[in-house]
């Protein structure tokens, strides 16, 4: 009896394994795929649907510029805040956009190719999962940015710091510059230009009187 219990215990896991790995698991995935620059690049010019949004402010999408033919959909905005107490002080970016994923809704398809882009791959990662918890169906993080993420990169944050006293210590040209990596780094096509085909669409309404 121990025996027949023990095969029909055996034979329902082996079921439910089956089971688990024909399902589309996809579908409970709320990390966007990562990928880069170079990447984003070609797949606007190979794959249909395919589309770029820049979720930075407007204006580093204005003075900074921005890549050729990307949509501007600000994840967050500027503030009047200057932060003194932050390692480095700086003006504050406001909370997330609220209607940021209502305004993405109105102009793409959930099953558009989507892909996310901002500065160094903070803001894109967080507006991508949004997308994706949204229902978006194929979001993508542009994870090196427009600017890229200061030089260099370390995943650990302590090794970051040393590193950062050393250069201080001894004048290290370019430690904490941006653009060693990203859109800019590799030379793909981008622009001043502010074509209104691609402005976020509440700045182009008639101002109030």
């Amino acid at each position: 009896m121990k025996t027949r219990s023990s095969l029909r215990t055996i034979f329902f896991l082996l079921s439910f394994l089956v089971l688990f790995l024909g399902m589309d698991v996809t579908a409970y995935c709320d990390e966007p795929r990562k990928v880069l620059c170079i990447e984003a690049y070609d797949m606007l010019n190979t794959v249909p649907d395919t589309f770029l949004i820049d979720v930075r402010t407007q204006p580093e999408y204005q003075f900074v510029g921005h890549p050729f033919k990307a949509y501007l959909y600000p994840y967050q905005f500027f503030t009047y805040h200057f932060s003194k107490g932050a390692e480095k002080p700086e003006y504050l970016l406001s909370p997330k956009n609220k209607n940021f994923v209502d305004q993405i809704g109105r102009a793409f398809k959930k099953t558009d190719n989507l892909l996310i882009i901002c500065r160094d791959g903070t803001r894109s990662g967080l507006a991508a999962r949004d997308l994706l918890n949204a229902g978006f169906k194929n979001v993508f993080d542009v994870a090196d940015g427009f600017e890229g993420p200061e030089f260099p990169v370390f995943e650990n944050g302590d090794r970051h710091k040393f590193y950062r006293q050393l250069a201080k210590r001894n004048k290290v040209y370019g430690f904490e510059h941006r653009r060693h990596y990203g859109w800019q780094y590799w030379g793909l096509p981008w622009t001043y230009e502010m074509d209104p085909k691609y402005i976020y669409p509440p700045d182009l309404n008639t101002p109030e009187k």
